[in-house]
């Protein structure tokens, strides 16, 4: 399983598990302005025997995009997502 993190605007990405998006990660920002970390997010809420792994619930935070990346098993980051 390889996940992909496709750039759609800064602070925000979609999340491709062999090339099918699967989810989301984004960016959370304070009131004022600053990065409180990051969350990764499935798109669809199902049992927790039918989520991808490293998935254990259907969101999960991290305090750095770098982390994230880490957990997701060092996904690649595009910077555009590809159409067809």
């Amino acid at each position: 399983m390889t996940y992909t993190l496709h750039r759609l605007a800064p602070g925000s990405y979609d999340l491709a598990l062999d090339g099918k998006i699967v989810g989301g990660l984004v960016r959370n920002i304070t009131a004022g302005g600053g990065v409180s970390g990051w969350q990764a997010e499935l798109l669809d809420a199902v049992p927790s025997d039918q989520r991808p792994p490293p998935f254990e619930g259907v969101t999960h935070p991290f305090k750095s995009l770098e982390a994230a990346i880490a957990w997701l098993g060092g996904a690649t980051v595009s910077e555009a997502v590809d159409n067809g």
